[in-house]
């Protein structure tokens, strides 16, 4: 099983061949079915950060495992988040970055390259297989990206009503320091998806040449008017599947064959619908197997818990407070700040067939009501510690999606237990693993009208995707001002036992190249390794 070259990829200097003759060498090596994903470095050091005076303790959580099929839902509280400002520095100049290293991603510079000269990139997984190893096909390495065109007339922040899934691809030895994606186009003809949009999902390696391709289609009704700097009516959303077909030869990659075919759409019962909220979340499929549970397939994606936007009452166990704690909030305060609002979840579902075409609710395995309204594209990464399969889920979220009296930056955020649903601990006490430099002792913001207070890098990456052996990509967004639409350098947290570090020994200063999503299983026979 391949490790990442870890704590030295590169120091870059002149070491950049070196570098694709390692991979080329030793990350590309075949790998028998995973039971688990490859794991990451540990940390320096893996204890939960110590109790902040003048802040609450976190919610006591057990890991505990429960049936996937049972309706216990772990809960992200308010004790939990408010961790993030117990362990922000209050003592910092305005604008500069409160929060550790440890969880803070080191600063891109300004002057990054774009991806590609023709289309904005985002949101941005791998060709991978179920159980999340990165596939390289025949040769070539594939990513999958939500596109938009930089010259249609639209801004950079239309992207989102004018997103289709575009692909890229390279060899899999070109050097990842310099050699760049070529871009292979959309992935779907026009006109054939489900919806007029696409967002984000997850793209597995099936039997042979065909590939499921498991996306949110969206339907804007008001695109134009959109573009325009109008707009306002809610688009439809459902969870879609398309099976289709990967060729690859001497000159590329090319995808054909594409069938759709509607999965899940929210239910009203535990995920919120459209007619409940015209915001509502319901996105961001990603399939896997579990090791726990042989021949079932399941889906984790992002959701709202169910009810009338403004009806949902807060509870005492979306606090989450230890009894007694000098601390702690009320209840009724929560209430009345408005907080109610933010009904964030994680759901899942369970493939109901082989052909993964049919699919069944089951109880979300997260909720952070009252906390935050957005946990957006989550992952399950499996990772062994001290022979025992840990159960990682991981999501992201921006800071200006919290709730009232809630602060946090934009970036990832994990939990730790032993199974697919179980009590998550939060990593760090806090949930928080991985944020864009941030100074939480200003007021929240968005990326589109960052203030000239806050730190420039506030928003300089998002949408984080966290491969084999800690590797976390992720795209840019607001670097300073200047605007992305490209790939980030690709970062690497160290993490055990729920504790997370930035690896700052990772390629120069904790930065690697852009866009690096190495592969760690190759199929399809020996095409171009030769």
């Amino acid at each position: 099983m391949h490790k990442h070259p870890q704590h030295r990829l590169l120091r870059w200097r002149t070491g950049a061949a070196a570098l694709a003759a390692t991979l080329a060498a030793s990350a590309l090596l075949a790998v028998p079915a995973a039971q688990a994903n490859e794991p990451s470095d540990p940390p320096a050091v893996q204890q939960m950060p110590a109790p902040a005076p003048g802040f609450p303790l976190p919610t006591q959580h057990t890991q505990q495992a429960f049936d996937p099929a049972s309706d216990f839902t772990s809960k992200w509280t308010r004790a939990d988040a408010r961790q993030i400002m117990a362990q922000s520095d209050s003592t910092v100049a305005p604008g500069a970055n409160s929060m550790s290293p440890d969880v803070t991603m080191p600063e891109i510079p300004q002057d990054f390259p774009a991806m590609n000269d023709d289309v904005w990139v985002w949101d941005t997984w791998s060709l991978t297989d179920e159980n999340a190893n990165q596939i390289s096909y025949k040769g070539w390495d594939v990513i999958f990206s939500l596109v938009a065109d930089r010259h249609a007339g639209y801004g950079f922040d239309q992207r989102h009503w004018n997103a289709r899934i575009g692909y890229f691809f390279r060899k899999t030895n070109a050097d990842p320091a310099k050699d760049k994606w070529n871009y292979g186009g959309h992935l779907f003809l026009d006109n054939t998806s489900i919806g007029n949009t696409e967002w984000s999902g997850s793209t597995r390696l099936m039997q042979g040449n065909h590939v499921n391709v498991f996306y949110t289609a969206t339907t804007f009704y008001d695109v134009a008017e959109r573009n325009a700097g109008g707009g306002g009516i809610a688009p439809d959303a459902v969870i879609a599947k398309a099976l289709g077909n990967i060729h690859a030869d001497q000159n590329g990659v090319t995808f054909d064959g594409f069938q759709h075919t509607k999965l899940l759409e929210p239910d009203g019962k535990m995920y919120q619908t459209k007619a409940q909220n015209a915001g509502f979340a319901f996105r961001d499929p990603y399939t896997f197997v579990d090791p726990a549970h042989p021949g079932k397939t399941y889906m984790v994606f992002e959701g709202n818990t169910a009810a009338k936007r403004g009806d949902y009452q807060c509870k005492a166990e979306d606090l989450g407070y230890r009894p007694g704690e000098p601390h702690a909030e009320s209840v009724t305060d929560v209430q009345n700040s408005g907080a109610y609002f933010q009904t964030a979840n994680v759901g899942l579902a369970v493939a109901d067939n082989k052909d993964l075409t049919k699919w069944s609710f089951l109880p979300p395995i997260l909720s952070g009501n009252c906390v935050n309204d957005q946990t957006e594209r989550p992952q399950i990464f499996i990772q062994n510690e001290n022979g025992k399969n840990k159960y990682y889920l991981f999501t992201i979220s921006h800071q200006f999606t919290y709730a009232a009296g809630m602060r946090g930056p934009d970036g990832v955020y994990g939990f730790v237990g032993d199974g697919i649903r179980s009590d998550y601990q939060p990593m760090n006490n806090s949930g928080l693993a991985l944020g864009s430099p941030t100074d939480l002792n200003l007021p929240s913001e968005s990326p589109e009208a960052p203030t000239p207070n806050q730190n420039g890098r506030q928003f300089q990456a998002y949408s984080h995707y966290v491969q084999p052996g800690g590797l976390v990509q992720s795209f840019i967004d607001n670097v300073n001002g200047v605007r992305g639409g490209s790939l980030s350098p690709t970062v690497k947290i160290n993490f055990r036992n729920g504790v997370s570090q930035v690896d700052r020994n990772f390629g120069r200063n904790g930065l690697g190249p852009f866009g690096y999503l190495p592969t760690n299983v190759r199929v399809g026979g020996e095409g171009l390794y030769k």
